[in-house]
C-alpha cells in the first residue's frame, strides 16, 4: 500500500494488520508520540472541513510530526490557476505524506501520479472518502467486534454520499453482509456502486421508508442531504428534511442498534435522539484520529518513490462534468471497461 485513493486498494490483511496497529496506539499512546518526529505532513483541503482535517492534523501532531497545508484553494496558488500536477509536485518536495481533500471526482487518483510521497484521499467530491470508511470500520469492530454478518441500513443521500459509496465498497469484502439502502428515487446509489454490490453478490434492497426497516438493522448509517452537490436550491429543498432519526423510530431499533454518522449532522438526527447511548458518532469521529495515526505512521516511514502509474486503458473522454479530467488537462483519457479510471462514472466510447 503506498497511496490511500479507495480501500479497495487494501488487501484485508493489510486491513487487519492497519486496525492492530490502531488498536495498540490507543492502548499505548506514549509509545508512539516520538514515532514520526522530523516528518511532514501536508493538509491540502481545497474543500471545507472540520472533523476530518482536524483528525488528521491532531494524528500527525500526536506522532510527533508537524502539518503544514491550507483550508480553501483561494489562500494557495490554486488561486492564480495553477493546475493539480505542478501543485502536488511542488508541495511533495517538501512533506512526507500528502492528505488532500478536493471537488474533483478522482482528483486524489491524479494526484498519486504526480507525486513521490504517499498521498491520502481525504474526499474527492461525491467519489469516495476511504479513511472515514478506515474510522466507519475500526468503529464496528470496537462497537460490535465483527464486520461480518449484518444487517446494515444506510439512510439519506445515497447518490452523493463519498462516505455510502466506500463504505459499501468496502463492507461487501466481508461475508454475509446485507444491505438496507433507504432513500428517495433521486437520491439512490450511483450505478457504479450498484454493479460492485451486485458483482459481489451481496444482498440489498432499495426502499424509502426509514421507519418501516427499523427493526431488522443491525447498524443505522445516517447521512446528511449533501446541500453542495445540488445544481441549484430549490433541488436541495425537495429532499431535504424527508427522513430524520428521532426518538420514536429509535424506539422501533433493535436495544444493540448501533447509529452511526459521518459528520457533520444538520437537521436528520435529533437532539433528543443524540442522548440515546446507541447513537456513537462522536466517539466514531474519535476512533477515526486513531485509525488516521496508524495509517500515517505506516505511510510515513516508507519513504520516498517515484510517482505512480496511471493503469487503465487509454480511450473514451468521461461524461461526469465534476471528473478531474473536466478541468486537469495533463490527464489522458483513460478507462476500465467503459468507466472512467478517475471517477468510476460512464465514458463516452
Amino acid at each position: 500500500m503506498r497511496h490511500l485513493i479507495d480501500f479497495d486498494q487494501m488487501s484485508l490483511s493489510e486491513w487487519d494488520s492497519l486496525y492492530r496497529l490502531a488498536e495498540d496506539i490507543m492502548n499505548r499512546p506514549a509509545a508512539y508520540q516520538d514515532s514520526c518526529r522530523g516528518k511532514l505532513v501536508a493538509t491540502l483541503f481545497y474543500e471545507p472541513s472540520t472533523r476530518t482535517q482536524f483528525s488528521f492534523q491532531a494524528a500527525a501532531m500526536r506522532l510527533g510530526a508537524q502539518v503544514i497545508g491550507f483550508s480553501g484553494a483561494g489562500g494557495s496558488s490554486v488561486a492564480k490557476g495553477e493546475n493539480l500536477k505542478d501543485t502536488i509536485r511542488t508541495v511533495a518536495g517538501y512533506v512526507d505524506a500528502i492528505v488532500m481533500r478536493h471537488p474533483s471526482e478522482g482528483a486524489a487518483l491524479a494526484a498519486s501520479l504526480a507525486s513521490e510521497v504517499p498521498v491520502v484521499n481525504a474526499g474527492d467530491g461525491g467519489h469516495l472518502h476511504p479513511t472515514q470508511t478506515l474510522t466507519d470500520l475500526t468503529t464496528l469492530m470496537k462497537e460490535r467486534g465483527t464486520l461480518e454478518g449484518l444487517t446494515v441500513g444506510i439512510c439519506g443521500d445515497l447518490k452523493n454520499g463519498r462516505t455510502v459509496h466506500s463504505l459499501l465498497k468496502a463492507l461487501v469484502r466481508f461475508p454475509n453482509n446485507r444491505f438496507v439502502l433507504i432513500s428517495t428515487a433521486n437520491l439512490r446509489i450511483p450505478a457504479y456502486v450498484r454493479e460492485v454490490l451486485e458483482a459481489a453478490g451481496a444482498p440489498f434492497e432499495e426502499v424509502t421508508d426509514l421507519a418501516a426497516v427499523m427493526d431488522r438493522l443491525d447498524v443505522l448509517y445516517m447521512t446528511r442531504i449533501q446541500r453542495e452537490r445540488f445544481e441549484s436550491e430549490e433541488a436541495y429543498k425537495k429532499e431535504a428534511g424527508i427522513y430524520v432519526l428521532d426518538k420514536r423510530k429509535l424506539d422501533l431499533g433493535k436495544r444493540d442498534l448501533l447509529v452511526l454518522h459521518p459528520l457533520p449532522k444538520v437537521d436528520e438526527i435529533t437532539h433528543e435522539a443524540d442522548a440515546d447511548p446507541r447513537c456513537r458518532y462522536f466517539e466514531q469521529a474519535r476512533y477515526g484520529m486513531f485509525i488516521r495515526m496508524a495509517l500515517l505512521h505506516t505511510l510515513m516511514l516508507q519513504g520516498r518513490a517515484a510517482p505512480a502509474e496511471a493503469g487503465g486503458e487509454v480511450g473514451g473522454s468521461c461524461r461526469n462534468p465534476r471528473c478531474i479530467t473536466a478541468t486537469e488537462d495533463w490527464l489522458d483519457a483513460r478507462r476500465i471497461g467503459d468507466r472512467c479510471l478517475y471517477c468510476e462514472k460512464e465514458l463516452a466510447l
